[in-house]
């Protein structure tokens, strides 16, 4: 088994993938021009039901992040724990950046310039994720997700569990538009994310900090 990395250096990895994340996650939605599917759940949810963005990231996170228990076939409180502080913090600062970049008028920007903007973003929170799925300490549900089918049930390849992991957020997309026949943050991003997420975070694997390995997780006794 490899060595895992200081503590130290993964808990500097996650916090500026948790930062990063939620940066790159707010450019997208500001822009409106797509982004990843599970954001793009979100918010179209948040405008179903007339809430920002961050409640409705805070209550499907906790979801998942019981969901991911079952999928890992072993109960850890900690790991439960921490990721819903995780989904809190990001939520909260997911609904901060929307709101500065809203407030710097990315959304009046021309097309072009939005739409570059938007591609930024998502090759940003790609980053972030390969970052603190590396660190392995605590992560967004939705990512861990991604972690525990790629290694559990795909042998470490992350492009077919990202497209199993999207399946979830585009059918709640499919019930919020035959809800409110409404769509948000569907558009080119959203099919930049879906095609070159796998492939970007694999990417990051390699060449962003490549001495930041995928540490393993010491599983606490209950």
């Amino acid at each position: 088994m490899t060595k895992n990395n200081p503590l130290a250096q993964r808990v500097w990895a996650l916090f500026w993938g948790l930062l990063i994340n939620a940066f790159g996650n707010g450019l997208t939605v500001a822009t409106n021009l797509g982004t990843s599917p599970w954001t793009a759940s979100e918010v179209n949810l948040g405008h179903l039901l007339g809430v920002s963005v961050g409640w409705p990231m805070l209550v499907i996170g906790t979801i998942t992040a019981g969901v991911n228990q079952v999928l890992s076939q072993h109960w850890d409180r900690w790991r439960f724990i921490g990721e819903v502080v995780f989904i809190g913090c990001f939520s909260y600062l997911v609904n901060g950046f929307v709101a500065l970049f809203t407030r710097l008028g990315i959304p009046q920007l021309p097309w072009l310039v939005k739409l570059a903007i938007c591609f930024s973003g998502i090759v940003i929170f790609c980053i972030a994720i390969s970052l603190y799925q590396r660190a392995n300490l605590i992560m967004h549900p939705n990512d861990d997700t991604t972690n525990i089918v790629r290694f559990r049930y795909f042998h470490g390849r992350v492009v077919p569990a990202q497209i199993v992991a999207f399946l979830v957020p585009i059918a709640i997309m499919v019930v919020t538009f035959v809800m409110s026949h409404q769509l948000y943050s569907v558009n080119l991003g959203m099919l930049f994310c879906v095609f070159f997420n796998g492939p970007l975070i694999s990417f990051a694997d390699r060449h962003v900090w490549p001495k930041l390995r995928h540490n393993f997780r010491v599983v606490a006794k209950n």
